[in-house]
């Protein structure tokens, strides 16, 4: 089981290894280029370049349905003729809001500077704006008192919004202006004063966003705070409290009209009760400047147009933009637009870079890099696109430019790959066809890319069927799948293998070869694997029958070396009880009094001889005795430790070698120990017989330092035992 789990992981690492190197050139040239996108962003040179990308997106967007909730009085050139001069007098605004307030709008929003008096009318002016509590005038807010135009005079503080207008570095207008502080007051947009008022009867009410207490939430929508760094800006002006536009697309009433606004009548026509009261009636009306004259006019994300100049709107009409988005977002949840943390942005720009060197470096072909190319560069437009529609401001330039720019350098660097590569395999063949032996070239996808004529004589195919193709076509799967497990193992180590392998050619003939692999690599980095074929199989015949030669030569040693050990363990040992006999017992006395004399220790000889064993015989027989002896000698094994030796000198004669003992009690414990166990009952053909054991010790050094004398000794003391009664130990 751990060989296949082994072999599997070194199959899973051998796939990996190639495509994560290739991965880790990949980010490093991705990362790269991503880092200077990033630093010319930072720089603010892509600014007009992203600004100019989002106004294409809103462009493209699908118009939406017109919004009826806001009418436009225009003041335009007939009026202004009509009024004899500019300003036009107070007599006859008040004469317009009197018959708009008869149709009872929802509010009124007078898109015009009226801080001045401007005779004849003005006192009705002023009755018009107190019988008028939904109608909202203008005021302009600077630091310089100078430059700044007040509200319109005789109307409340309260009813008064500015109208400052953001401005982005091309002059165009893409930002709202919610809030503002000035001397320590809060002032309200004109926008967001109408939209507020037109809220109120659906009962909405500005409040703090549930998330974050500083973001403002109507109704379904919540205002994300524009800050001076959000998506394609760098360092912008975000003075109070701004949010990005995501202007409405109104519905065009006339066909093939590019370019299209909300519902705008004349003023003319409403003085003279041409209008329609439901176009007023619940409505929001903008009362503001559209005469070419007056030169009251901006520039948004749809002033431009794909064949015409630039067409700007009129300053009512921006504030008309602005008021839609504010209510459509309260009130049916219209998304906002919005930008990600600059974080997410670096990222999402790093993996555009890291795609385009992904999917180029992939294709391993020029022709087939542009479409590609293309593809990817219109997926990513078509990604941003849509996240547009949800109102997402994703980094689309600088992620276009880190595609671009890394799949221009990828293209580049695979076609003067493949030119390196052309030279590097006519230059290979060259060289290696002029070698005797078996010569290929693979590429990292396994496949032949030059041959020599030995190796297609060998393999049986020619050079132009072998070109461009793998193992597997050609061979047996087990032994393709060795072939490129080698291969890969190569790539995996970057060193060089020789592997022994069975290959069968053309003619199904089987070989048996030794290929040598190792890599090369050109000028552009392209690597290659060459390998070296030696046939071995007649060397491998010879092999295998030296192989059995010496099995069997080793079979005869080892048999002839069993029977050594048999003869040996026969001529050392007692074949009845299996113990070291008086022979072993003499040579291992011998070594073990050197030991002792080396060592300065005593030794113990214990001389054993049963008592009443001839009884047993006589009485049993001899079968039994043979009985009794082994069951003996298993229970004097049983009580001696692993380096004392226990023997059987013939009949019922057994000595014990006790080694290393502390001194002599040691030998008498051990004395003890044998007798107690011999005298235990032994069960004989159903008879119980006990019988016991007299003993005899001597020791060396004390008794005697020879051998000979030791025996002597043991043995007389053993007799001097028996006569004093058997059963019992005496010490020499």
């Amino acid at each position: 089981m751990s060989k296949q789990l082994g072999k599997h992981f070194i199959r899973v690492a051998l796939k990996l290894k190639q495509p994560l190197g290739r991965k880790y050139q990949e980010l490093i040239v991705a990362f790269t280029v991503a880092a200077c996108i990033l630093l010319l962003r930072s720089m603010g040179i892509l600014q007009s370049l992203e600004l100019a990308g989002l106004d294409q997106f809103f462009r493209f967007r699908h118009n939406e349905p017109s919004d009826d909730r806001i009418t436009i009085v225009a003041i335009d050139e007939a009026a202004l003729h009509r009024a004899g001069s500019w300003p036009i007098p107070d007599s006859i605004i008040a004469q317009l809001l009197q018959k708009i307030r008869n149709h009872q709008p929802r509010a009124v929003g007078l898109d015009i500077y009226r801080d001045l008096v401007v005779n004849p009318g003005h006192e009705e002016l002023a009755k018009t704006y107190h019988s008028m509590p939904n109608l909202v005038g203008i005021q302009l807010l600077t630091n310089n008192p100078n430059t700044r135009v007040l509200p319109p005079l005789n109307l409340s503080p309260n009813q008064a919004g500015f109208n400052n207008i953001l401005y982005d570095i091309d002059g165009k207008v893409r930002r709202n202006l919610l809030y503002l502080h000035l001397n320590n007051q809060r002032y309200e947009s004109f926008a967001l004063k109408l939209a507020l008022l037109y809220l109120k009867k659906e009962g909405i009410k500005p409040k703090k966003a549930p998330n974050n207490s500083d973001y403002l939430k109507l109704g379904k929508a919540i205002f994300t705070r524009f800050q001076g760094n959000d998506g394609g800006y760098v360092r912008t002006d975000d003075k109070g409290y701004q949010i990005l536009a995501n202007f409405p697309k109104p519905e065009c009433e006339k066909p093939h009209q590019e370019f299209c606004s909300y519902r705008t009548v004349s003023m003319s026509d409403v003085l003279d009760d041409k209008v329609p009261i439901s176009w007023i009636r619940d409505r929001i009306v903008l009362i503001g400047s559209t005469a070419p004259s007056l030169q009251d006019f901006v520039f948004i994300p749809y002033s431009n147009t794909m064949l015409k100049a630039a067409q700007p709107v009129a300053g009512i009409e921006l504030q008309a933009y602005f008021i839609s988005e504010l209510i459509s977002s309260a009130l049916t949840g219209r998304p906002l637009l919005k930008v990600w943390p600059k974080f997410c942005e670096n990222l999402g720009i790093l993996a555009c870079a890291y795609i385009g060197s992904a999917i180029i470096c992939r294709s391993k072909s020029f022709r087939k890099s542009f479409p590609r190319l293309f593809l990817g560069l219109l997926i990513l437009i078509i990604i941003s696109y849509l996240a547009f529609l949800a109102g997402w401001w994703l980094p689309v330039i600088p992620g276009l430019l880190s595609f671009s720019c890394v799949s221009g350098w990828m293209i580049f660097r695979i076609a003067y790959m493949q030119e390196e590569l052309k030279r590097s395999r006519e230059f290979l063949h060259q060289v290696i066809n002029s070698i005797p032996d078996p010569i290929f070239v693979k590429n990292e996808q396994h496949k032949w890319i030059v041959l020599n004529d030995a190796y297609c004589k060998f393999i049986g195919y020619p050079d132009n069927v072998l070109l461009d193709k793998s193992y597997y076509e050609f061979f047996p799967k087990h032994e393709a799948d060795i072939f490129h497990q080698q291969d890969q193992l190569v790539f995996f180590t970057q060193k060089a293998q020789e592997n022994e392998e069975e290959f069968t050619d053309a003619a199904g003939k089987t070989h048996l070869i030794a290929t040598k692999r190792s890599l090369h690599k050109d000028a552009a980095g392209n690597i290659f694997l060459v390998g070296v074929i030696r046939d071995i199989t007649q060397r491998k015949l010879i092999e295998e029958e030296l192989k059995r030669t010496a099995a069997e030569l080793f079979r005869s040693n080892t048999e002839l070396k069993l029977k050594e050990d048999n003869l040996r363990y026969l001529a050392y040992h007692d074949p009845l009880t299996g113990l070291s006999n008086r022979k072993f017992f003499a040579e291992q006395l011998y070594e073990s009094l050197n030991w002792a004399e080396n060592n300065n220790l005593l030794l113990g000889l214990l001389f054993i001889d049963l008592d009443g064993f001839k009884q047993v015989n006589d009485t049993l027989g001899h079968d039994m005795g043979d009985r009794l002896l082994v069951i003996v000698a298993q229970r004097l094994s049983n009580c001696l430790r692993g380096s004392d030796t226990v023997s059987r000198l013939g009949g019922d004669e057994f000595t014990v070698i006790l080694r290393a003992i502390p001194n002599v009690q040691v030998a008498a414990r051990v004395a003890t120990k044998i007798l107690a166990s011999i005298t235990e009952p032994i069960v004989l053909a159903g008879y119980t017989t006990k019988i016991s054991a007299s003993i005899g010790i001597s020791i060396y050094p004390v008794n005697s330092q020879d051998s000979e004398s030791l025996i002597k000794q043991a043995d007389a003391a053993m007799y001097r035992a028996k006569h004093l009664g058997k059963n019992r130990y005496e010490l020499a």
